[in-house]
């Protein structure tokens, strides 16, 4: 289990609105040490256009603020193999019978 001692590790999320919405969802970030969140809309429910729109948010951050992103498992992570070499930022996924 990660403990909340190290600054630029995160957890994160995605909030899906129902159908009739369209597509528009907002993605959720938040770092575990400090509890700061970034929020951010995404239009698209495709895990390519998640990770894109996710490493564009993240990469203005300094690499030690962006160690790495704790995942649920959602379909729209299934690109995290992305990050790594994108922004440097490592990808962990909860256990499916403990997702906190």
């Amino acid at each position: 289990m990660k403990t909340r001692k190290t600054f630029g590790e995160w957890e994160g999320d995605l909030m899906i609105f129902e159908r009739a919405q369209g597509k528009m969802n907002v993605a959720s970030l938040v770092e575990r040490k400090t509890r700061f969140a970034v929020l951010f809309r995404n239009n698209d429910r495709s895990s390519t256009h998640f990770m894109n729109k996710l490493m564009g948010v993240m990469e203005p951050l300094p690499q030690p603020a962006r160690r790495s992103i704790t995942f649920d498992r959602g379909f729209e992570f299934r690109e995290w193999r992305k990050l790594k070499p994108g922004i440097g930022t490592e990808a962990w996924f909860c256990d499916p019978q403990a997702p906190w």
